[in-house]
């Protein structure tokens, strides 16, 4: 179990180094839509392929992995990753290894957010991004976040 912990983490990390690359290669809105602080976009555009990148990280890098591999395979099959969702479940094991180093004292900060990452993914989140988002509009100056039309 204590292996699954940390698989969370590196995951989480491989996941969120792929997520900034894509950003800055303007594969995704750019206009951030609900940012109210725009990243400099001007200064410098990179036309990264994400692709491309995981198959040069698997093959020599200092962070190659097997987790590496699989995101290859991935982004070969669907390179835009449109098939897959944004839910990630927990099989247990991350739950287990955070809990049993909180019940020692033992600080895990990488395996527990990799956790909570995977809880945020998650259904129940979305009231308290709700709330969050009605707290900072309340507080002032910050705009309401747009509501997906019902229709």
């Amino acid at each position: 179990m204590v292996h699954n912990g940390i698989e969370y983490g590196m995951m989480a990390a491989l996941a969120e180094g792929l997520a900034l690359l894509t950003v800055v290669s303007g594969e995704v809105a750019d206009d951030l839509e609900g940012s109210e602080t725009k990243p400099v976009r001007a200064a410098k555009h990179f036309d990264f392929r994400i692709d491309s990148i995981t198959e040069l990280w698997r093959r020599g890098s200092v962070i190659d992995s097997w987790l590496l591999d699989l995101a290859a395979r991935a982004l070969a099959e669907d390179d835009s990753l449109d098939s897959y969702g944004e839910r990630v479940s927990d099989s247990g094991e991350g739950r287990w290894a955070s809990q049993t180093g909180v019940e020692f004292g033992l600080p895990m900060p990488v395996l527990s957010a990799a956790l909570q990452a995977r809880f945020a993914s998650q259904e129940s989140a979305s009231t308290g991004n709700r709330i969050l988002s009605a707290l900072r509009h309340q507080f002032g100056g910050h705009g309401k976040s747009s509501v997906p039309d019902a229709n």
